[in-house]
């Protein structure tokens, strides 16, 4: 089809494949312009019902004239091809947008008022859409909703039949088996369904308001309100079971839209909204009240921190994790630390905001736009580049861009010796104040000049061995330790290296031998680290490690603490935080930081251990299993880049295992288990993916493999709610004893 000519359309690409048709960009030759043609698939195209319907949907839509509703340009036919001609739109389907996480509270406010004000424009023409759900909403570069797809559109018979539509509206079509149930007894996708939809009764515009609360419901939250491996299982919650509350699932939401949202998932349609009307008005005086409360404005961006963004400030820079133009897996390591490394330069400047590492990860070798990321992150600028290592050279494109306008405010091109990366960060961190006008304090140029090290080399190795040590496993963490010895051993003074070898000593000896000889060398490193004169928090965290390590956890949590208040984006920070708070048994205090902790976890997906450890131990079941769809986005976003990490694949395994994904369960264990057989955090693991799934001799069998490979914490062991099913098993409890 791509480079066919269609009339006077010219294909260029595909856009996208639906339940009924094949949607292509192309040029119109005869406007110069270019357009969306949707067509009907090959298989559809001889079915005449299907065919009213596809000219129904364009009929439906064409009527409509509103800035949030996708405009059609006309139904043409081409021998015997039938096709919609469509504005071409530029920008991501909500359905993606939501994939990278909850939205802001800022954000999701002024779509859902933009979406809810294109329905009422539709309502008061007679249609109703019957199938709005984020793949249908398509966000705009610029942030404007744009709600497509009229294809199951209800239309009132006296409106029908003024555009001239002869098929009646309630046909059902084929589309996939997994959206819609047997043809004729109910449209739209299930999740997304009214209860009147469900039940196969008349639908009418309150239909497209509880739709239109289950997608502001997963736009806050990330999750669905009502959720099931199966359709029947949708269905019954649907019907019959209430969302949780969106307090439990993110406290920092205003009460008021938990009730905006709560009466517009009403299953009594009478109770709900009663016009789109209504429901615009409410999601405007919540903006309203909370652009001009000082502690609405507070709660707003609050929210928006803890969920994607936050309110922009006048220099504000999101820096985009650089593009890796040699293609080599192997400089994945380098291109990801020289970003974060940059980020870490740019933030030493007090009058810049730079945003933390994990808003920005979800962008990595994505193709976006400045405004694009400005937009969704609240961002002034945004700060984009590549590199590419060539031997001991390494060219640097870098390029300040306003998130508003696309216009780049300042670019440069290094092309350097890997010696001078340093100069270069310092360059690019000074070029930018200069280009945002900010005027650098002698503390602040000092701080930029700093070096970690003068060894290049040494830096490297620094950068290798933090990538494994994130991975935890006993082989990473090898791997980490003589990264790390190498690096000291080029440069005795290098203060990063040393506390990143306590931290992994102090880890090693937690997780798999308890000799004191690791805990007596995680001291020591820490004491070279401190001799360097350098007061950076890597060495804390360093410190806190060796007092967790130790059982001194309220120690270790007040550390961290402290260090994070000043460095929050600290690599490995919040876990080790969340770690020392579950092992002290203050549960509630992690599910509090939850939000906080998820937005600075950046590449440490270990930072949601605790977080579900701690939601299990205080009972919030619901809370836990809406978590755990969190969690698999991580687990398996992750896994796309570094494959190869065995302990993201087992815990990926135990959550897979929770949603009843036995097959996928066993899969994901079983990979582990190969990458790492003797790992005792791979077993440990696996004995809590065997307790999911019930396998209780399975289960105490891989506790006892980890007690044989070192695992020998009690402590969190039985407080771990993974583990419940064996309390009480003889071998389980003489291995793992309860605190006398």
């Amino acid at each position: 089809m791509i480079g066919r000519k269609v009339s006077h359309y010219v294909i260029k690409s595909q856009l996208g494949e639906g339940g009924m048709g094949v949607v292509y960009e192309a040029e119109d030759i005869n406007l110069g312009r270019h357009v969306a043609l949707k067509f009907l698939t090959p298989a559809m195209a001889g079915d005449e019902s299907l065919l009213q319907r596809f000219q129904r949907e364009a009929r439906a839509a064409s009527s409509l004239n509103h800035p949030n509703i996708c405009t059609i340009h006309g139904i043409e036919q081409f021998e015997s091809e039938h096709f919609i001609v469509m504005e071409l739109l530029d920008g991501e389907s909500l359905g993606d947008r939501i994939r990278r996480g909850p939205l802001n509270l800022e954000s999701t406010l002024t779509l859902a008022i933009q979406i809810v004000d294109a329905l009422e424009s539709a309502h008061s023409k007679g249609i109703v859409h019957r199938d709005i759900k984020p793949p249908n909403i398509f966000v705009t570069s610029r942030g404007q909703a744009k709600i497509l797809d009229f294809g199951l559109a209800k239309i009132d018979k006296a409106d029908r039949l003024a555009m001239g539509a002869t098929a009646d509206s309630d046909i059902a079509t084929a589309v996939r088996p997994k959206d819609l149930t047997e043809a004729g007894s109910t449209l739209g996708t299930v999740s997304y369904m009214s209860p009147e939809q469900a039940r196969g009764q008349v639908t009418d515009a309150r239909t497209d308001l509880f739709s239109v609360g289950t997608v502001l419901y997963q736009m806050v939250t990330g999750v669905l309100p009502f959720q099931g491996e199966t359709s029947p299982v949708v269905f019954e919650a649907i019907l019959n079971r209430d969302p949780v509350p969106l307090n439990q699932v993110n406290p920092s939401l205003p009460p008021e839209l938990n009730r905006i949202i709560a009466q517009a998932l009403e299953k009594d349609r009478d109770l709900r909204y009663q016009s789109a009307t209504d429901l615009k008005t409410a999601l405007k005086r919540l903006k309203r009240d909370l652009s001009s409360s000082p502690s609405g404005r507070q709660a707003t961006e609050s929210s928006a921190i803890r969920a994607r963004g936050a309110v922009a400030t006048e220099h504000s820079v999101a820096v985009l994790y650089f593009e890796n133009l040699s293609g080599m897996k192997e400089d994945e390591y380098l291109r990801d630390g020289i970003t974060e490394d940059i980020t870490t330069e740019l933030s030493k400047i007090k009058g810049l905001k730079t945003f933390p590492r994990a808003m920005v990860l979800a962008y990595r070798d994505k193709s976006v736009t400045a405004g694009q990321v400005g937009k969704e992150l609240s961002a002034k600028y945004v700060l984009v580049g590549s590199l590419r290592r060539a031997g001991a050279r390494l060219r640097i494109n870098a390029q300040l861009v306003d998130a508003a306008t696309d216009f780049p405010l300042w670019s440069e091109r290094y092309d350097r010796e890997m010696k001078d990366v340093f100069e270069v960060q310092d360059e690019i961190a000074n070029k930018i104040a200069t280009a945002l006008r900010i005027t650098l304090s002698p503390q602040e140029q000092q701080a930029l000049s700093a070096k970690p090290t003068e060894n290049l080399q040494a830096y490297d190795l620094y950068l290798r061995g933090r990538n494994y040590a994130r991975r935890v496993g006993r082989q990473d963490l090898q791997f980490a330790l003589q990264m790390y010895e190498n690096a000291v051993a080029l440069d005795p003074n290098f203060a990063l290296a040393h506390a990143g070898l306590a931290k992994v000593c102090a880890e090693f000896f937690y997780h798999f031998e308890r000799h004191q000889q690791w805990i007596d060398r995680a001291i020591i490193a820490t004491e070279r680290a401190n001799a360097t004169g350098q007061e950076a928090p890597e060495i804390e965290c360093a410190k806190a490690w060796v007092l967790f390590a130790s059982g001194n956890y309220r120690e270790a949590a007040e550390k961290m603490r402290t260090a994070l208040n000043t460095t929050p984006d600290l690599d490995g920070g919040y876990y080790l935080l969340g770690r020392s708070l579950f092992a002290d048994g203050r549960y509630q205090e992690i599910v509090d930081m939850m939000e906080e902790s998820m937005a600075h976890a950046s590449e440490n997906y270990n930072t949601i251990v605790p977080i579900h450890n701690a939601l299990g131990a205080l009972g919030k079941k619901e809370a836990k299993l809406n978590f755990v769809h969190r969690e698999i986005a991580v687990y398996e976003a992750h896994l796309k880049k570094v494959p190869e990490d065995a302990r993201a694949r087992v815990l990926l395994s135990g959550k897979y295992a929770m949603q009843g994904r036995f097959e996928e369960a066993k899969k994901e264990a079983d990979m582990a288990m190969i990458l790492r057989p003797d790992d005792s955090m791979i077993l440990y693991n696996s004995a809590c993916v065997y307790c999911s799934m019930d396998n209780l001799d399975d289960a105490v069998n891989a506790m006892k493999r980890a007690w044989e490979a070192g695992y020998r914490d009690a402590n969190w062991t039985r407080q771990d709610p993974d583990l419940q099913k064996l309390h009480g098993h003889p071998d389980f409890e003489r291995l793992y004893p309860a605190a006398a």
